[in-house]
């Protein structure tokens, strides 16, 4: 997460404060810092009711309840890898994510995730 906090801040303060944005981290960075999150989330809500995609890293059941085997999910969240980093560092709450269309959460246990976000804080 070290490697990617600057990028995350400068972009939130770039378009809140017209501050000037980070540089992006690599791809191999900021894939790394996906699947570790999503991996912990997965770990600290273990279960398959809800899959948790991050196109191109990651995808990840989590959330206790009925096992999905086969075909689309019933409950899916998914979003792109930045806005994943900036849930799961909570620099973006989930409701709003999902009000402002920058994460699709389908089927009733999607918004469950809620409850274990943020995962990690960024360090200062």
């Amino acid at each position: 997460m070290a490697a990617v906090s600057a990028w995350l801040r400068g972009e939130q303060d770039g378009r809140e404060q017209g501050g000037e944005q980070a540089a992006e981290p690599s791809r191999q960075q900021i894939a790394a810092a996906v699947r570790a999150t999503a991996r912990t989330l997965a770990e600290a809500a273990p279960g398959h009711s809800v899959e948790v995609r991050v196109p191109p890293f990651v995808a990840v059941q989590c959330v206790e309840g009925p096992r999905h085997t086969r075909g689309t999910p019933p409950n899916v969240v998914e979003t792109d890898p930045r806005t994943w980093l900036l849930l799961v560092t909570g620099l973006l709450d989930f409701q709003a994510a999902v009000a402002a269309g920058v994460v699709t959460a389908s089927g009733s246990r999607a918004g469950e995730i809620a409850h274990w976000l943020p995962i990690t804080r960024l360090p200062e």
